[in-house]
């Protein structure tokens, strides 16, 4: 008996391929499988489940990653903000498999903005990333851009591609949100360019910015939808209407962000790239690391292992879980007692955690100003207090 061709396509719509004696083409792009070259998803943490820095904060009226890895606030003199990651229940959204979604509420209401100020949501790409675009050739392909989006206040949302590697060539599209408190799924599609490649390297290449409100700077122009240009600010949140810095009364929330190459509808979008959540922590860890205190029973956390250098200063060392993308910015949150060096069966509680160096794949602990170490001995660095931590930041 001679064997039937496999279709994967319709082995996953149920229908009979014409190598069978049905009807049904056999294609990829049925199932939504024509393009995705790459292994795992462009965006990482689409999904909104990795937090490491936090849940929820208050009072926020500058740009910075607060809680959903990668995502940043872009606030400019436009408000104050709670941000928080959202634990999704109900809707469309939880019923596609999102659990957790980025969320912005507006706690202090800037009605009427000054002409420079902004508020978005946006995402950053190395350029050795996005190769796979083939911007700047003949060759250059389609960016689709697709996510679940709720928000209080229906009305028209602008997007922006900038591209940060050639003066800030721009593309911009929108999309609406037709009914208030409802999770939507948007499908929006940007030109290709034949102008400026993408560096390839690990630095920023391209923004997402996810426009919110602005004032005239950003919205005196008129845009061209879905055509790559020369950068012109005054395009950028041309006929935005969703303004969520006018009341306190808004809100705007995402989750489920995928990036494809081509272009693609809502019918022919390829399917969410789930991943665990540990694959999805360790790529978010390439950009942000987070050690917290996190053992129970009255149990310190270790920091790392070290040694006395003297009577009074003490070295450290640790290796990263994985490489970060570049040397990263060491923090640590201090208060009283929040850290001790553990040696010889005795504890030096201090408050402040002090850093020498770091690299992508680990980073040195120098405290000084310690008393009663014996030179060479062996100790560890722990984290006593609950609320202590130390963070890697290698963020674009």
């Amino acid at each position: 008996m001679a064997l039937s061709k496999i279709d994967v396509a319709n082995m996953l719509t149920g229908a009979t391929p014409v190598a069978n004696g049905g009807t049904a083409a056999t294609t990829l792009a049925a199932a939504g499988l024509g393009k995705r070259p790459n292994a795992k998803p462009l965006i990482v943490n689409g999904s909104m489940d990795v937090s490491q820095r936090a849940t929820s904060v208050t009072g926020k009226t500058s740009t910075g990653i607060y809680t959903v890895d990668r995502m940043s606030a872009v606030i400019a003199s436009i408000g104050t903000y709670t941000i928080a990651q959202e634990a999704q229940t109900s809707g469309n959204a939880f019923a596609n498999g999102f659990a957790n979604a980025w969320r912005i509420d507006c706690t202090t209401a800037d009605a009427s903005p000054a002409a420079s100020d902004q508020l978005q949501m946006q995402y950053a790409f190395e350029g050795q990333d996005l190769q796979l675009f083939k911007k700047g050739t003949s060759n250059a392909e389609k960016f689709t851009l697709a996510f679940w989006v709720k928000s209080n206040k229906t009305g028209t949302g602008n997007i922006q591609l900038k591209d940060k590697d050639n003066s800030n060539r721009q593309c911009t599209q929108s999309y609406t949100i037709s009914s208030a408190n409802t999770w939507e799924h948007k499908v929006c599609v940007f030109g290709a360019d034949t102008t400026g490649a993408f560096d390839d390297d690990n630095a920023k290449s391209l923004v997402i910015n996810w426009w919110l409100g602005s004032g005239t700077d950003s919205s005196s122009g008129t845009a061209n939808h879905g055509t790559w240009e020369a950068q012109d600010d005054t395009k950028v949140n041309d006929g935005g209407t969703l303004n969520i810095n006018d009341n306190t009364a808004n809100d705007w929330s995402i989750t489920g962000i995928q990036l494809e190459v081509g272009e693609f509808t809502s019918s022919t979008l390829p399917p969410f790239q789930h991943e665990s959540f540990g694959d999805n922590l360790a790529r978010c860890e390439r950009y942000c690391l987070q050690l917290e205190h996190d053992m129970t029973g009255g149990n310190e956390t270790q920091v790392c292992f070290g040694w006395a250098y003297n009577t009074s200063s003490a070295y450290g060392f640790r290796d990263f879980a994985v490489q970060m993308r570049t040397q990263p910015t060491m923090s640590s949150a201090n208060g009283t007692n929040y850290f001790r060096i553990h040696t010889n069966n005795t504890a030096d509680l201090f408050d402040t955690l002090g850093f020498n160096a770091s690299s992508k794949r680990g980073f040195w602990v120098n405290k000084t100003g310690l008393s009663g170490l014996d030179t060479n001995q062996i100790h560890t660095v722990e984290m006593v207090n609950s609320n202590a931590y130390v963070r890697a930041d290698a963020e674009l």
